[in-house]
């Protein structure tokens, strides 16, 4: 493969083009060459005036339902809108069926992604099955490529087992993930409690039943000495919590799915069951200490949280309705629109870039001769309608359908091929 990226614009604040205007020529898996008006013999060239490129975007929490439940995303349709989304690789979480609780399981989905543009790293089960009863065969599976450990939307109740987690992840230079809600607060709840479910009629989900785990999860911690990554943190308590931890100089970090950055619980009044997710939409409160948490580096990533769901677990009433939203090839957007006025675009786009290879403990990379070619070529001016014959998921769960979206991928470059 030779790419020549023609007149766009670096974001990338480790290179030494960070916001210049240059060509850069990409062959196989390397940067061969930064300048002005490069010109290879057999190369392709794109005209990306206008775009911008930075190093290849990852995405920290993923679900992709194979195997298992392979009608709603297989590896190969959620590896595709992975690609459209701008994302070179994604944190697959182990809700499928069955878990990915041993190295069979990791090798199964590294054996059917390892051709692709996108590289999946995939999170094995913290506990057995995700059973929440004793530890999965986390060693075996860090051999065979597990990335982390997490019993994914299965929040683990038993603080001795996540004690032990902790400890033991630490012993085989790991990380725990920790998706936090109590389930004896939360319950069955339909929604986040507070104003609008009152007014609704709906039982409400409190931010308490993410604090306590949040609380809880840093207790341990720090008694373990071991580092934890919160994913999909939604509440303005968890904020405070996560950041008077990194004060103490604990190994916490936390991500936040776009989608509780961009909606509020107030969008449950028209009762579209794509609203229905966990942790529940929260409050327009939280949003605002959500941002604020990613602008001053308490929150330090960004996740789609794409969670496909067929016709038949959506488009029924909403107390029925199973919880999630796809979201890879709008996450981008999402992000966009709702941080622009608060962070610069580098700033945004570190939380895609630099933060979640931080955290999965990935190589560093930079835009520079001689380095991995891991790009993601995008456009943050461009104004585009996702629609229905956009998606390449296979579930259709998602609210964002006909609506303007501003900033639009354009491209990937990774593992020698351009997508």
């Amino acid at each position: 493969m030779k790419v020549i990226l023609q007149s766009v614009t670096v974001i990338d604040p480790t290179s030494a083009h960070h916001l210049k205007v240059v060509d850069i020529f990409v062959q196989d898996n390397l940067i061969k060459e930064i300048g002005k008006k490069l010109s290879v013999a057999g190369a392709k060239t794109l005209d990306c005036k206008g775009q911008y490129v930075s190093i290849g975007w990852i995405d920290l929490h993923v679900n992709f339902c194979d195997p298992g439940f392979e009608t709603k995303e297989d590896i190969l349709s959620g590896l595709n809108a992975a690609a459209k989304g701008g994302f070179v690789g994604v944190a697959l979480m182990p809700n499928t069926q069955p878990a990915l609780k041993s190295k069979s399981e990791i090798e199964y989905i590294n054996n059917k992604s390892n051709s692709h543009a996108v590289t999946i790293y995939p999170i094995g089960c913290l506990s057995a099955n995700r059973e929440g009863k004793d530890l999965a065969e986390m060693y075996d599976m860090k051999l065979a490529g597990a990335k982390a450990f997490s019993d994914g939307n299965a929040a683990v109740q038993d603080a001795g087992l996540m004690s032990r987690a902790m400890l033991y992840a630490k012993g085989i230079d790991s990380l725990i993930i920790s998706k936090p809600e109590d389930k004896n607060i939360a319950q069955n709840a339909q929604m986040n409690e507070g104003q609008m479910s009152t007014l609704l009629g709906m039982k409400g989900n409190p931010s308490l039943a993410e604090e306590l785990m949040v609380s809880r999860d840093i207790f341990l911690a720090e008694y373990q000495d071991a580092k934890v990554h919160f994913t999909c943190i939604s509440s303005a308590k968890s904020v405070e919590l996560i950041k008077a931890a990194k004060k103490k100089g604990l190994k916490v970090t936390a991500d936040v799915s776009v989608n509780h950055l961009y909606f509020d619980d107030t969008m449950l009044e028209t009762f579209d069951t794509n609203f229905k997710l966990s942790p529940p939409l929260r409050t327009k409160e939280d949003i605002k200490a959500l941002k604020q948490g990613l602008k001053e580096g308490t929150i330090d990533a960004i996740c789609s949280q794409h969670t496909p769901e067929d016709i038949e677990h959506k488009q029924v009433e909403f107390e029925y309705a199973k919880e999630g939203m796809i979201g890879l090839q709008t996450a981008f957007s999402l992000a966009l629109m709702t941080l622009e006025k608060q962070m610069d675009l580098s700033d945004i786009i570190a939380k895609f870039t630099i933060a979640p290879r931080a955290i999965l403990g990935l190589p560093v990379q930079s835009i520079a001769v001689n380095q991995m070619a891991s790009l993601t070529l995008f456009d943050p001016n461009a104004t585009w309608k996702f629609q229905s014959s956009d998606n390449v998921s296979r579930s259709k769960n998602s609210a964002l359908f006909n609506q303007a979206l501003k900033g639009k991928v354009i491209s990937i470059i990774n593992n020698h091929q351009l997508k």
